[in-house]
């Protein structure tokens, strides 16, 4: 039993150090052994796009959306704008068929059947070679765009994926850690696209071969991540495009951000699930052990930090100093919940909304497992409510 105890106490301390100290240093050492990557040079005539925007009740923020991507400095006669609507009930349809633009489209889903299903039957209606997908909510910068699409202009690139920079109004939201996050994951996936090839796009913004869009997969996955496999199983590289940015309006409370994590975590899982032949090394090498690095150590984390509140009792005797992990547990716990019932209004004190944001996270990663565990489908989504910011 005391040896039990020892596993659970150390088995988070073990996945939490390696996950977010030693593979980023490995990686980071790695990449310095290879060259920077280089996109090849601008075209003098550049290739027909499909800009692919997956909708649900979006009309409060798509019009926003659509005008930054058509106000881009990619050629006008070369983008398309496709709008897939997932029965929207709210003016999303209305919204596109009145654009007054010919380049925006809609295709309407005869049945409500979540993200995967809408970007599967997207297929026919997608026009040019590469496809840019991005979500309802986020914003593209005017010189954003060339730099994806002309990542995949390289023969040897097969996706090609943007920078998210978190933006919001700091003055009243409380979900500010996410944004150090996000720039932390940023530019782990920068470094992995020196060393070869990243795991998994943004689903934000990112770009894919037609014929690589096109391939199927099973509704409940999460094909920004999916996309860098296939990808790779089709002999591509997945790459990160530092210069294509664009600008994600973070959740604006911590209670979003669980009802956030724990569906995109819960995704995930099963994803990698699926994508489980891509951990072969012999197979895929380097691919191979950065994705069980960067997915599944990091999400082995969270179901290994209920050890905390175990581990400790079995270890009373010997080392009852290991108690106090099962008491900041309970305290974490308990704040998590003072978080969830805090008034969406009120920004929350710098003091709470840090840790809140871990053990938020922690709690979306325990209900993204069991999610797993009991198998149940996540091919329904209700998107993320981002807000509208303002961003010059």
């Amino acid at each position: 039993m005391e040896l039990i105890g020892w596993v659970l106490v150390a088995a988070p301390v073990a996945l939490g150090v390696y996950a977010f100290l030693v593979y980023p240093g490995i990686v980071w050492l790695w990449s310095l052994t290879r060259p920077a990557y280089a996109p090849p040079a601008a075209p003098t005539e550049w290739p027909e796009i499909t800009i692919l925007i997956v909708a649900y009740n979006e009309v409060r923020r798509l019009r926003r959306t659509l005008e930054h991507a058509l106000a881009t400095d990619y050629p006008a006669d070369k983008l398309n704008v496709l709008v897939v609507s997932d029965c929207s009930s709210d003016g999303t349809d209305e919204l596109v068929t009145g654009y007054g633009d010919a380049r925006v489209r809609l295709f309407r889903m005869p049945t409500r059947s979540g993200k995967p299903a809408g970007e599967n039957a997207a297929g026919p209606h997608l026009r040019g070679d590469i496809v840019v997908s991005i979500d309802a909510s986020i914003l593209i910068p005017r010189d954003s765009l060339k730099p994806l699409v002309q990542a995949l202009l390289d023969p040897q690139v097969g996706l090609a994926s943007g920078r998210d920079i978190s933006v919001g109004d700091e003055s009243r939201e409380g979900n500010k850690a996410e944004s150090g996050y996000v720039g932390l994951e940023m530019t782990l996936r920068s470094m992995e696209t020196r060393v070869h090839s990243i795991v998994g796009a943004s689903g934000c913004f990112y770009a894919n071969r037609r014929h690589l869009q096109t391939v199927q997969l099973p509704p409940g996955l999460a094909r920004d991540f999916a996309a860098a496999s296939v990808a790779r199983a089709h002999g591509y590289r997945a790459v990160s495009v530092d210069a294509a940015t664009c600008l994600v309006p973070r959740t604006p409370t911590l209670k979003a951000e669980l009802r956030r994590k724990s569906r995109t975590m819960g995704r995930g899982l099963a994803t990698l699930l699926y994508l489980r032949a891509m951990m072969n090394p012999f197979r895929y090498g380097s691919y191979a052990f950065m994705m069980a690095s960067h997915k599944l150590v990091r999400w082995l984390l969270f179901p290994s930090l209920l050890g905390w509140l175990v581990g400790p009792l079995l270890l009373v005797q010997r080392a009852p100093y290991t108690l106090v992990l099962t008491v900041g547990m309970i305290v974490g716990l308990l704040l998590a919940r003072a978080v969830l019932s805090w008034p969406d209004d009120r920004k929350l004190p710098k003091l709470i909304a840090f840790p809140g944001y871990i053990f938020i996270s922690i709690v979306a990663g325990w209900k993204a497992w069991m999610q797993l565990l009991r198998n149940e489908e996540n091919a329904m989504w209700e998107p993320t409510q981002r807000p509208v910011v303002d961003v010059s």
